[in-house]
């Protein structure tokens, strides 16, 4: 979804000011993006680590189609609403995606030792970070790459939904392996994207809903990296 700044004409600022206001913008996106992946990780630790909670939870097919399938639900509103509803009403759905996603993540505490948990994710920040780095520096214009890589996308869905009924363990390694290296480079484009969307003469209110977005963007390549990675880097627990 395009979004439509509205422009201020009238704003005229020197160039360590445009400078200055596209540093504290991109600080606000990682913060978000940040804080987001801390209350994922909070609500999946606290319900994986509550057996009780974890069983009351995910033993109703119903109840566990339903916490799958609500963050989807709340991405598609942010997506789609984004221009027509207020910052505040975006930031509000984003944290309740990240709160939802941590719910739908718990399991994982149930399936991998918590030092594996804690391994991946350090080597998931890692390579996050020197991609966004990328992202954010390079002179290249990604967008190419981010086309080929969001069809990718498309492919890596597809090949989950066949190996669901093929149950082939090395085609679930391949997907694994596709499916870091295609958010990998997600990364870099997404902050490419960002960087690209700040414009100095927008106003609060459109700055916060494009922080927000943007935010979303990268939350989402960073949690998929982890996920890809956990599947074939982390030690289960049997």
């Amino acid at each position: 979804m395009a979004l439509q700044p509205n422009f201020n004409r009238g704003a005229v600022r020197s160039a360590p000011a445009v400078d200055e206001g596209l540093r504290q913008y991109m600080l606000g996106i990682y913060t978000y993006m940040s804080l987001g992946v801390l209350l994922t990780g909070l609500v999946a630790y606290f319900v994986g680590s509550n057996d009780y909670l974890l069983y009351s939870i995910f033993s109703s097919k119903a109840l566990t189609w339903i916490v799958l399938l609500a963050p989807v639900g709340v991405a598609l509103a942010i997506g789609f609403r984004l221009e027509k509803m207020k910052a505040s009403t975006a930031q509000l759905l984003f944290w309740v995606y990240a709160a939802l996603m941590g719910l739908s993540l718990s399991t994982i505490f149930a399936v991998y030792t918590q030092a594996s948990i804690a391994k991946v994710f350090f080597v998931t920040a890692a390579m996050f970070g020197g991609m966004s780095l990328y992202g954010y520096t390079t002179k290249k214009n990604l967008a190419g790459l981010g086309s080929f890589l969001i069809m990718g996308v498309w492919g890596l869905i597809v090949a989950l939904v066949v190996n669901m009924f093929l149950r082939s363990s090395g085609l679930d390694f391949l997907i694994s392996i596709v499916g870091v290296l295609i958010f990998t480079g997600l990364t870099a484009y997404d902050t490419q994207i960002a960087k690209a969307a700040y414009s100095e003469a927008d106003g609060l209110e459109m700055t916060k809903k494009k922080s927000i977005i943007s935010a979303l963007n990268l939350y989402l390549d960073f949690i998929n990296i982890f996920i890809y990675m956990l599947r074939f880097l982390g030690n289960s627990r049997n």
